[in-house]
Parts: C-alpha cells; structure tokens; sequence
C-alpha cells in the first residue's frame, strides 16, 4: 500500500526520502510527495504518476533544513491525482498517511460545520485539520496528536510535522507498520525497513497506538496517553544490496531465480541431518514472543510437538497467493498427519462466525505480516482460545508478533508485488510442518518421514533444472500471448497449483485466466474451450495421474491448445499437447514447489512481452495493510 519515509539529520533530505520512497515502489502506488522544511516552512511538492515525475518537480528545488517526510499514495479515498497527493498541510502542519480512517465521513461533517475548507477528496487531509485545531490550543505537535488519536477509527500510520517545531516529527499508528531507524545524529522512519537499511540497520518497531517523538537527532516512544516506553533497538541482518536486481532485467525474474535458495533457507532450521527428521525450531509455542529468540532449539520442538499432538482440527487462513499454500496444506496435512483441515480466505473468515471448536488450530499465513484481513482472522483466533501459528517472511511484523507459534520463510527481500520465492518458501514449510504433526500423532512412520524429507531436501537442486524453461518461455510468449484465454487445470495436491499460475497471468499480463479442478471440466469449462484457448494442464505423475490423462483428453477433442506439464520423458502427454514441459521425478508432496516454476515463467514472459511493468502490475499493491 502506502509507502512512508521521514527524515532528520545532517544528509539532505530530499535525497534520502526519494531514496526511500524508490525502495517502497513495490508496494504499489500512483502518486508520490514531499515536505520538506525550508526557511522556516515546509515546502510541499506533489505529482502524479511514477516517482520519476516527482524527482522532475525537485530538479533545482532548494531546502535548506534537515527534516522532511514523504510519501507514495496508493489510492483509497480520491481519485490518483495530484490534488489527492500526500502530504496534506493544514495551518502549518503537514502529514503523510498509509491506511484508511473509517469515520471519515463523521469527521468530515463535523470539521464542515465548524468552517473547514478541504482541498483534496482523502480521508487523510481530514486529520491534518484535526491536528492543526488541536495544536491551536496546546502549541505542540505531540499533545494534539494525544489529542486526536482518540478521534480516530481505521487503520492508519502516519507522520507529521509543525512548522512551529522544525526539529520535531511525530509517527503514530495502528494496524499499518511504521518503524524507526536510529543512526548516527539521524533518524529515518518508514512504513517497510526497505527504506531505512542503506541508513542503518538499528531498527524500533512501533506497535499500535504508540507514538514516536523525533527530536533532533534525539526519539522517545510513548503510549497514546504519553507516558515513556522503554522499546529495544533491534539490529537487522539485511543490507541495501539485498535489495537491488544484480544484473536481472525485473526484480520478479532475479526472485524467480533465488528461489532454489529460498527453499533451502526455509528448510535448514528445521532438519535434523543425522536423524533425517523434522525439528521445527523456534517456532516457540509456549515462548513469550521477546524471548523467543533465546529458546532452546531442541526443547522448543519437543514442547511443540506435545502440544501439536493435541490438535483435532487445523484453519489455514490466508490471502492471494497465501491462499493458495494454505490450500496445498490442506492436502498435505490431511494426508500425512490425517488432521481435517479447514481453508479460508482472510477476509470471508472474520466476518463468517466461524465456529472454532476446541484443540483448533489456526495457521496464518502472509508473505510481509501485515496483512489486515488476516492479521484480524489472527485477532479473532486468539479470542476464540484457538492455538496459533504464523507463518511469515518479515520478522517482527504485526501477525508474527501476535502469533502463539512462528515459522519464517526466510526467502529475503521480496520486491516484485507477484509473490514467487516467498510462494515456495510457504510450501517447502507446510510439508515440514506436514511431517512434523503427521509425527507428533503418530500418523508417520520414521521410514515415511525419511522418504518424504529426502524428497524435500532434494528440491532445491530440482528447482535448478525447471528453471531451464526460462528461455523457453522467452522464446515463446509471442504465440502465447494470442490466446483469448488460458485455462489452467490440475487435480489433488497440484489443483492450487494451477489457480497459483491463472492469478499470476491475471497479475502481471491482464490476461482471462482461470485455474479449475481438472474433475470439473464437464461442469462449465468445456463451453469455453476452441482453438483460441490455451490450457495448461499439471500432470505429474501420481496417484491422479490416469484421472488427469482422461480430462486431457477431453480438452484436446474439443481443439483447445495444450501445455502439459509432467514428470521426465511422457510419451502420452508429448502426444496430446501441443507443448510439453518435463519436470524432475520427486514426491507428490513436493510437485507443487517444481510445477509452479513454469506457471510463473509463462506470467512473467507474456507480461513483459505485452510490454507491462512486470514487478509493479497496475491496481495493485505487495503488502495490503487495509481491508
């Protein structure tokens, strides 16, 4: 959504803000600003469109002060323009917003009838006036934002400034991130640490309705009542090289590329090698979260294995492409562990008065964290007494925090907004959560958990193959982007596969695209098939293998067009398809991670072919901190 960065200290800080707003693109957006302080105000400079327009703006603009904030919009309330740009100035106060204030309209009537002028259509410009009436009566920017904090309903991060406090910036938030970089003698805060790592990498987590006082080079973090929080100043293991596209054309191929790497990281903690069985450690069940990282190892998973044993039933709960992990747990788990398993999508799930029976287990999933459908699915857990576990890439994010249990992806930085690496990642973790609470019910076997971790471990290495397709795909998006449609079709275990493939083209190309269970073709999809549509069918060889082989054939009769996916040299699939890609012979278990390759190389090439911008497709945003 939203990106946010502020800025104090000796660098200037129109160049530390666009640095950061740049690092924050991924997000989504489609309008950038500034305010910066100069000879006693802050001077605001709004675009529209790609931060490229903004930096036009800035081109021989001076400022001579050391604080400033910015911003990138993501539009909610208003239409994408520079008139509903951030920031928004009201009297002297200035301020940057990520989120959505849902008594808008409350506020809005209420500042109407007491002669407020607006001059943008957002809900954000609003608690700017708030701020500005408050600072009348108080004359300092912390006590009004004590004072409004209470007048707020929604979610919102945000930073303000007053041009009668040139040293002072105020950050406050609930539910979106907000964080604190302290460097020496300068202070950066942002939505993502993305935009503070080139700076340092001593970062301040803000949990909600806390409020952050930069004073100078000086912070202090209080409680919306304004009393001191004593707050610990973690150090970050990223850098700002991590970040950048190392010679890919797109950040998403580079991440397409790491992702043998990202499932080898998110496998190592959790394998014993000598025993060849699964130890989920840290995941800290029974830890307070500000401990966790003390835990013994191998205490830690017996405790969570006692604990796991207890389960009768298992909610995965997601969003996107989550979702469609959580859908391929599902198979997993009900398999090996025989647990019924429930999947929800995040934002159905809180609003549907699930019923969560005793010994539940809820799983969450979200690439950054933050995501607000399910960081409230959590949130509704919890109150219910459900055990819950998180599964996530961002340490330290809200869901991760908040949750009971903690696995963490490990697949680095993520900057294309169509999630590939942290996609696999989850995968290679629900098959070792898979194992080990297939094991922690005695529902395994330790000859089956060895096969099926061999499997596992011998992924990475598969990937490498797969990935041979890349210029395959290259050379063929010209025919492949003609189609009027594209059906992708699978059964079992591979059937989120195949709506994981039809969501990517739908992301990055625009292109109509549906994933189907291959056993639901005669219900609707056949109407749609002729020579102008193409269908890629997922068809490793497994237990469904003949089932699928029979609805191919259905599909080739009808004269669709045909991309085929199985597993080494299959004369019966090179028959029925027009083109057919061979994937390394491994476990059912792990097809999914090995098939999904393709699916997204077929994206990816159609998209950039078509000419669209790959890492940030239109309307849409990497980390939705609002509903």
């Amino acid at each position: 959504m939203c990106g946010i960065v502020g800025y104090y200290g000796p660098r200037a800080p129109k160049d530390v803000i666009l640095d950061g707003l740049k690092r924050l693109e991924y997000r989504g957006y489609d309008s950038a600003g500034v305010a910066i302080l100069h000879d006693g105000e802050f001077k605001r400079v709004r675009a529209s469109g790609k931060l490229s327009e903004l930096a036009k703006k800035l081109e021989g603009e001076p400022f001579g002060g050391r604080l400033g904030i910015g911003h990138t919009r993501w539009a909610t309330h208003g239409v994408p323009s520079e008139r509903n740009a951030h920031p928004h100035k009201v009297e002297g106060v200035s301020l940057v917003h990520n989120g959505i204030i849902e008594n808008y309209q409350e506020i809005r009537e209420e500042l109407r009838s007491s002669g407020a002028e607006f001059t943008s259509d957002t809900d954000s410009e609003l608690v700017a006036h708030l701020l500005a009436r408050e600072v009348r009566g108080t004359n300092d920017l912390f006590a009004a934002v004590q004072g409004v904090i209470p007048k707020l309903k929604g979610a919102y991060s945000i930073l303000a400034v007053w041009e009668k406090q040139p040293e002072v910036l105020v950050a406050f938030k609930n539910g979106p991130p907000l964080v604190l970089g302290v460097g020496d003698g300068e202070i950066v805060v942002a939505s993502d640490v993305q935009a503070i790592v080139s700076y340092t990498n001593k970062i301040v987590y803000l949990e909600d309705f806390e409020i952050a006082l930069v004073q100078g080079a000086s912070y202090g973090v209080y409680s919306d009542k304004g009393e001191p929080l004593r707050k610990p100043v973690h150090t970050l293991n990223w850098n700002a090289d991590a970040v950048e596209k190392a010679g890919f054309r797109h950040f998403m191929l580079k991440e397409i590329y790491e992702q043998p790497r990202a499932v080898a990281q998110a496998i190592a903690p959790h394998v014993d090698l000598d025993r060849m069985t699964v130890r989920l450690a840290g995941v800290g069940m029974d830890v307070p979260y500000d401990r966790l990282e003390a835990v013994d190892a191998l205490k830690d998973s017996e405790n969570t294995a006692e604990r796991l044993s207890l389960v009768e039933r298992v909610f995965v709960i997601a969003c996107g492409t989550s979702f469609y992990a959580g859908q391929v747990a599902k198979y997993l788990i009900e398999s090996l562990a025989k647990v019924p398993v429930e999947t929800d999508i995040a934002s159905e799930f809180r609003y549907r008065e699930p019923v969560i029976p005793p010994r539940s287990l809820v799983v969450v999933i979200s690439q950054s964290g933050e995501t607000a459908d399910t960081l409230a699915a959590l949130r509704l857990a919890k109150r219910a007494g459900a055990m819950t576990l998180s599964i996530c890439n961002v340490r330290r994010s809200s869901i991760d925090r908040e949750a009971q249990g903690h696995l963490y992806m490990n697949s680095g930085a993520e900057i294309g907004v169509a999630s590939t690496k942290a996609f696999v990642s989850t995968l290679a973790l629900v098959n070792l959560f898979s194992l080990f609470l297939a094991r922690a019910r005695g529902g395994i076997t330790a000859d089956q958990e060895r096969r099926h971790l061999e499997a596992l471990l011998a992924t990475p290495a598969q990937m490498e193959a797969v990935l041979s397709y890349d210029k395959w795909f290259a050379e063929a998006a010209e025919r492949l982007k003609g189609y009027r449609g594209v059906l992708y079709m699978a059964r079992g275990v591979n059937f989120p596969i195949a709506m994981e493939g039809a969501l990517k083209l739908k992301e990055l190309a625009y292109m109509h695209a549906e994933g189907y269970a291959a056993g639901e073709m005669k219900h609707g999809p056949l109407a749609l098939i002729d020579e102008r549509m193409l269908i890629v069918m997922v068809a490793p060889t497994d237990q469904h293998y003949e089932k699928t082989l029979s609805n191919l054939e259905e599909a080739r009769a009808r004269g669709g067009h045909i991309i085929s996916l199985g597993t080494g040299d299959n004369q019966e699939l090179k028959r029925l398809s027009r083109y057919y890609l061979s994937l390394p012979k491994a476990e059912w278990t792990v097809n999914p991670i090995l098939a999904v390759i393709p699916l997204q190389l077929l994206a990816y090439h159609v998209a950039d072919n078509l000419g669209h911008d790959v890492d940030q497709p239109r309307n849409l945003a990497k980390s939705v901190t609002v509903e």
